[in-house]
């Protein structure tokens, strides 16, 4: 009878560790499930570009790019939902509310105005900005240093005195230089200030066109050579930029040289540049979006990152055509 009691307790005892194991797989299976529900989510990124053109494209590329990066890759973890608002407020606002009524893990916003649209509409979505000459001016974070808001990303401040001196070298003895900009681009408020300053500074005059559409650029063009401008500064300015060669036509005319903050215009026929590189730009705000999507980061204690060296760059074909001669010094920069 003991003999038969102590085979059953024996049994009973090897029966609750067998349980007891059977249990623990099952916790180490349902462990290794969630893993890799985890590793299998794909994350919805809104980008949304204020208008078409060449740079703030490159900014949209570079941040899919870097996302690359960090291991989100379209179609297999990472799904983009790509809005263009053509440099309309209105749409914007649309774009915004789509996102939000989406539920993105995050978004892109490349350009001043499309980032404040955004910030405007959600304060938890995550929000990776880039073409964004100063993101305290335009009230996107609290400080550069850290944001203490969802939004961060990189800026794209111009070297402007740079450019300003590059243009007055290419024409020496310049007495006046017309500062081209839109007016509702705080963007390019902010650089046409900073041109102000400088010209101020080398004693050389100024005249100023602001314009509030593509519609206006040729006639303030025009208004500006009948100044008696030497060249005309451009600041990334995104109005501009989508239709600079009708601000080249007027100016081509007039034998007067175009220095544009974006370099990417010399393939439009600006003259000058001293180089923002959009596409670097936005691999650096890429990388930032997936530390974010990561978990490695946060936006409000991420620093606003920013380009660290320039170069000069000079459209040689368009220099040769207005008559310019390039100086010794800047000849290896001319293409």
């Amino acid at each position: 009878m003991f003999f038969k009691s102590k085979k059953m307790l024996v049994t009973g005892v090897l029966l609750s560790m067998l349980a007891f194991a059977a249990a623990g797989c099952g916790g180490g299976d349902k462990k290794a499930e969630t893993n890799k529900k985890a590793e299998a989510k794909i994350y919805n990124v809104g980008i949304v570009q204020l208008v078409e053109h060449e740079a703030l494209d490159d900014s949209r590329k570079g941040f899919i790019e870097g996302m690359k990066n960090k291991g989100f890759v379209e179609g297999k973890n990472v799904k983009y939902d790509m809005q263009n608002a053509q440099a309309d407020q209105s749409n914007l606002q649309t774009i915004a509310q789509r996102f939000v009524n989406n539920k993105v893990d995050l978004i892109c916003a490349i350009s001043t105005p499309a980032a404040q649209t955004m910030a405007n509409a959600t304060k938890t979505i995550p929000i990776v900005g880039n073409a964004i000459t100063s993101f305290e001016t335009a009230k996107l974070v609290k400080s550069d240093k850290k944001p203490d808001t969802n939004v961060t990303g990189a800026n794209d401040m111009a070297p402007v005195a740079a450019q300003i001196d590059l243009g007055l070298k290419l024409k020496p003895g310049a007495k006046k230089v017309g500062l081209m900009f839109t007016s509702s681009e705080l963007n390019s408020q902010i650089q046409i200030n900073m041109a102000k300053d400088q010209l101020k500074k080398v004693g050389v005059a100024f005249e100023e066109g602001s314009v509030n559409s593509v519609n206006d650029i040729q006639e303030i063009a025009r208004g500006l050579v009948s100044k008696g401008v030497d060249f005309i500064y451009v600041p990334t300015d995104n109005i501009i930029a989508s239709a600079l060669p009708a601000l080249v036509g007027i100016c081509d005319e007039a034998k007067i040289p175009v220095v544009a903050a974006d370099g990417v215009l010399l393939k439009k026929g600006a003259t000058a540049s001293v180089n923002i590189e959009f596409y670097k730009l936005g691999v650096i705000s890429g990388e930032m979006a997936g530390d974010i999507l990561s978990g490695k980061s946060k936006p409000q204690d991420m620093p606003i990152a920013s380009q660290k060296e320039f170069n000069p760059a000079i459209n040689k074909a368009q220099a040769e055509k207005l008559g310019i001669k390039i100086p010794d010094d800047l000849a290896k920069f001319a293409k």
